[in-house]
């Protein structure tokens, strides 16, 4: 899961890019970096899941993809004569993190990266089937690796940059060698990252992103679609995107808008009806956290069908 909505790609505060990369080639991108794309493009994907090959010769692959045998297939073709020496993955939602077992099992090589996936916070049960479908449970990393750890091979270095939001477990991963960052779901060019309850939390989200307007690297390859450049100014025009969307749902609060539903018909008018749910997960998470700062109210937890009022 990943994309917020093709209304958000349509405001483009932040200067999105809406030309994609064609999925099922092997591109080399760097001395060090090349690209493949999953044939899995969707409202939600781009063009599809983008798997990176670091190195030459005794390679790392970065989010090897869904469960997909042949885009596997394609990896290990690209990759004849090569060695596989780590399998990295950033953040463990379908899309991205079975393809590593695939990938384990044919190679034997280890899976390193992030950890298990885990919840920003429990949610009531009648909901979880809706909001966690996305979550992959199967993974378990043989190595994995916190903020600041590494794994290199010969002439790279991925270290990890624990950006929690998308996912909680998220991790981002600089290669020190091009001062480029794999930005996993946490960035992309194409669209804003769907921050969605229970799985990611909108205070971690804007926290990891205020943390890499501190990053020096400059390039971004994403999980999705093609490269983030000038990425200080593109993550200083995503804060702000963020914060006028939360400036709407307050308005909207404001307004007498209780219930989700309604909020989102009010400030994604025209939105395709597939991208609804989406949309309203954003605002969900959005809710959260105003009711965590004090700015908004609801009776109990927050929950998806709750009612919310100002403060």
């Amino acid at each position: 899961m990943t994309s917020e909505s093709a209304a958000d790609a349509q405001a483009t505060p932040p200067g999105f890019e809406n030309s994609m990369p064609a999925a099922g080639l092997m591109e080399t991108l760097s001395p060090l970096v090349r690209r493949r794309i999953c044939f899995n493009g969707g409202p939600f994907t781009a063009s599809g899941t983008c798997s990176y090959v670091v190195g030459r010769g005794r390679v790392a692959v970065i989010d090897p993809g869904p469960a997909d045998a042949e885009h596997i297939d394609a990896l290990l073709a690209d990759l004849d004569g090569e060695r596989i020496a780590a399998i990295v993955v950033t953040h463990t939602h379908r899309d991205h993190s079975p393809g590593a077992r695939l990938l384990q099992a044919r190679t034997g090589a280890p899976i390193v990266g992030c950890g298990p996936h885990r919840a920003a916070r429990q949610l009531a049960e009648n909901e979880l089937p809706i909001l966690d479908a996305s979550a992959d449970r199967e993974h378990r990393p043989d190595r994995e690796l916190p903020d600041g750890e590494s794994v290199s091979g010969d002439g790279w270095t991925l270290s990890a940059v624990a950006t929690p939001g998308h996912t909680m477990n998220h991790l981002a991963f600089a290669l020190p060698e091009e001062n480029v960052l794999f930005s996993g779901d946490h960035v992309m060019a194409w669209s804003t990252s769907i921050v969605a309850p229970p799985d990611g939390s909108m205070r971690a989200y804007m926290d990891s992103l205020d943390r890499l307007r501190e990053r020096g690297e400059t390039l971004y390859w994403p999980g999705h679609g093609g490269p983030v450049r000038d990425p200080r100014r593109f993550v200083r025009g995503l804060v702000a995107h963020r914060r006028q969307r939360e400036a709407a749902i307050r308005a909207r609060l404001a307004a007498g808008d209780r219930d989700i539903r309604t909020i989102v018909r009010a400030i994604y008018q025209g939105l395709a009806p597939n991208l609804l749910g989406a949309a309203a997960l954003s605002v969900f998470a959005h809710l959260e956290d105003l009711v965590e700062r004090g700015a908004a109210v609801t009776d109990g937890p927050p929950l998806l069908d709750g009612e919310y009022r100002p403060a």
